[in-house]
Parts: C-alpha cells; sequence; structure tokens
C-alpha cells in the first residue's frame, strides 16, 4: 500500500451509508454521535415462529434512488446497494459523466446475495412447480448483481467484481478496489457492500444455531459488544458504498478527502467454520499484514473499528488478537463496535465501518460501543463506552471477521 515503492495513493471521497440509524453521510454521522440505537422488532414478517425476534431495519423510503419500476426487478440487497451508491456519487461531487468509461470500476459486495428472492421462488417451486419459477430469479439472486447494476447505472466499464466473504465482505471489497487504483488499473472505484437477509429464512437459520440476542423485549439494548450480559448479536440490513480516487486525480478536482486507505490484509484462521480461533490469531495476521503494508507501527495506530460483534467468543478473542499485535500499546487505544448501534449488517458490516472511521478521522470524533453498562470483566480495552469522544487520531483500523475463519482489516490515515 502507500509507502510500497511504485503504488499510487488511494483515498475515500465520497461516503454512501445506507443503515437502520441513518441513510446518508450527515445522518449516519449523527446518529452515531448521539449513540443512536437502529435495533427494533422486526417487521419484515412475523418473527412469532422464531427465537429472535428484533432486527435493524432500513425504513426510509429510497424511491429517489431507486425507479419503484425497476425495483420490482431487483433483490432488497441489490436496491439498498444502488441507493449507498447514488448517495456516495452524491457526496463526492463526481458528475455521472465523470465516471463513465474504463477508469471508473465497482466492487461491491455481499455476504448472501438475494435470499428474499431464493426463498419466495423456493416457495413457488414447492407449491406450484418448477414451471412457475420466474424467469428474473437468477439475475436477481445472484451476489454479482449489485455491482453490475451500479456499473450499469453509470456506465462504469473499468474493473468489476463482486467480494463473497460472509462478515468480512465489505472490508474486502474497499481493500480489493483499492489495490486496483494502486495499480494503476483505475483511476476511481465504486467499492462496498450490500445485504438483506432479514427473511425467515435467514433469521431461523441464525437464530436456530444460537447465534442471534433473544433481548426481545428490550430490542434497543440488545446489541452489547463486549458486555457481560451479551447474548449474540442481533441482525442488521443495509449497504454501504464509498467513492475511492487516486489520490492526485482527487486533489486536482478540489474533492473533499475523509481519509486515505493506507492498509490492508486478509488471513485464513483455517480453524473452524464458525468458531474464530483461539486468541484472535487468524485475526492477528489480517492485522499485522495492514501495518506491514502501510509501513505504520502499532504505536502510530488510536483507534479500532472492531469487529465487534456481541457474541462471547468473537468479542473475547479479538480482544486477545488486539493485545497480541498492539502490545502494550493496547491499552492506549480507542476500540469501539459500531454494530452496537446498527446490529450486523453481515457483508455490508465492514463497509458501514469504514465509513465511520474515515468520519472518525476526518471530524476528530470516535464512535462509542453503546450498552456497555456491564464490561466484561475478561475484557479491559477502552472500548468508548456509551458516548462519542473527541479525539484525533492520524491512523485507525477497522476490523472484520467471518464465518470460515475469513479476516480482513483495512488501516486509514487522516489526511
Amino acid at each position: 500500500m502507500v509507502g510500497v515503492s511504485g503504488l499510487k495513493r488511494v483515498v475515500i471521497t465520497g461516503l454512501g451509508p445506507v443503515t437502520p440509524i441513518g441513510v446518508g453521510a450527515q445522518a449516519f454521522a449523527q446518529a452515531q454521535r448521539a449513540g443512536k440505537s437502529g435495533i427494533g422488532r422486526i417487521t419484515r414478517f412475523d418473527p412469532a415462529d422464531v427465537a429472535s425476534k428484533i432486527a435493524g431495519e432500513v425504513n426510509e423510503d429510497l424511491s429517489a434512488y431507486v425507479d419503484p419500476r425497476e425495483a420490482r426487478k431487483l433483490d432488497r440487497y441489490v436496491q439498498l446497494a444502488m441507493a449507498a451508491a447514488a448517495l456516495a456519487v452524491q457526496d463526492s461531487g463526481l458528475s455521472p459523466e465523470a465516471l463513465r468509461g474504463e477508469g471508473t470500476g465497482t466492487l461491491i459486495g455481499s455476504g448472501i446475495g438475494g435470499v428474499k428472492t431464493f426463498e419466495d421462488q423456493a416457495g413457488v417451486l414447492h407449491s406450484r412447480g418448477a414451471g412457475r419459477i420466474s424467469p428474473m430469479f437468477i439475475p436477481m439472486q445472484i451476489a454479482n448483481m449489485a455491482s453490475g447494476h451500479v456499473a450499469m447505472q453509470y456506465g462504469a466499464t473499468g474493473p468489476s467484481s463482486t467480494v463473497v466473504t460472509a462478515c468480512a465482505t465489505g472490508t474486502g471489497a474497499i481493500g480489493d478496489a483499492a489495490r486496483y487504483i494502486q495499480l494503476g488499473l483505475a483511476d476511481t472505484m465504486i467499492a462496498g457492500g450490500s445485504e438483506a437477509a432479514i427473511t425467515p429464512i435467514a433469521i431461523g437459520g441464525f437464530s436456530n444455531m444460537k447465534a442471534l440476542s433473544t433481548r426481545n423485549d428490550e430490542p434497543e439494548l440488545a446489541s452489547r459488544p463486549f458486555s457481560a450480559t451479551r447474548d449474540g448479536f442481533v441482525l442488521g440490513e443495509g449497504a454501504a458504498v464509498v467513492i475511492l480516487e487516486e489520490y492526485e486525480k482527487a486533489v486536482k478536482r478540489g474533492a473533499t478527502i475523509y481519509a486515505e486507505v493506507v492498509g490492508y490484509g486478509t488471513s485464513a484462521d483455517a480453524h473452524h467454520i464458525t468458531m474464530p480461533a483461539p486468541e484472535g490469531r487468524g485475526a492477528q495476521v489480517a492485522m499485522r499484514m495492514a501495518l506491514r503494508t502501510a509501513g505504520v507501527n502499532p504505536e502510530q495506530v488510536g483507534y479500532i473499528n472492531a469487529h465487534g460483534t456481541s457474541t462471547y467468543f468473537n468479542d473475547l478473542h479479538e480482544t486477545q488478537g488486539i493485545k497480541s499485535v498492539f502490545g502494550d500499546h493496547a491499552y492506549q487505544l480507542a476500540v469501539s463496535s459500531t454494530k452496537s448501534m446498527t446490529g450486523h449488517l453481515l457483508g455490508a458490516a465492514g463497509a458501514a465501518e469504514a465509513i465511520a472511521v474515515a468520519q472518525a478521522l476526518k471530524d476528530g470524533i470516535l464512535p462509542p460501543t453503546i450498552n456497555l453498562t456491564d464490561p466484561d470483566p475478561e475484557l479491559d480495552l477502552d472500548y468508548v463506552p456509551l458516548h462519542a469522544r473527541e479525539a484525533q487520531v492520524d491512523y485507525a483500523l477497522s476490523n472484520s471477521f467471518a464465518f470460515g475463519g475469513q479476516n480482513a482489516a483495512l488501516l486509514f490515515k487522516r489526511v
């Protein structure tokens, strides 16, 4: 990354969050600073048959970003991605004409893809037979359609791909997109993640594996990373897209620069399909790689946006991994989990958290870990409890860890 001879610099110039706590950069930032919870009882279906009846839903009207006539042909995860891309482009100040051509690429991932479409058409199969399955089933369901539709929307004919690494998807998408720019294969990338999995089959699957919180009577308190009384994560939906640009191009056009992408690391636990490796061993590899590719020492990092899911083993092993990578400096770091507010956006989580980090670096305000009223005594770092904090830091890390043991970490620099 930066500091490696011959590679171009990459900066973030546009933010497009579509989340349970806010749609658009300003609303998202304000909600974080207010410690707003986006968790409530599920309204997308009747959750009577599942143990976990709560989620983080996006309830805002997106028709300003997605034509309602076209939306009927798109799974919700694609609709969310298109809205996020439109917001990011608008925030960047780039005109649609400036995005046309091979200089602009798209890399928007999804952990699951069109699960609602899959669920609906499986119902058609069982009730009416294979001959009645929609001809739009495959184009609506597959996981690359967010990148595909956004590329078509803007005429972006440059590098285009899709990351599908479960909960590490959004982070991996931004990291991989940054590499295209570093190597000179594009000068602009539309990158991020999207997920819309608040459906009976997804909630039922996660709930039955005992991964979700069942604090149904107090939904706004249910996502409580690093808390002694945490009882699982809360599923959320949403999308988050950023505009990445080559540094000199962004400066030349007078763009607002939120942060520079300076380091990226990925790794595998090679341990278990759902359980993180003890002491966060795989996560350590990703964090060290992000630091090494940036040429940054651990002591230079001031903030970490943790994966922080509110599950027992994730919070424990991530904390252990941070201590191993940062040593004594771990106790000087601010560490927080914005999932305490948004819930877990799965494939969109890492991208939403990258936006939170970029805003924290630019504005000097660190987002809090809300609901941390009873810290787990095993977890003794500074988790920025309850309230946002004014603090100017130069480097910040964002962590994402996934089922399958896939990990990703991004390192950002204040510009």
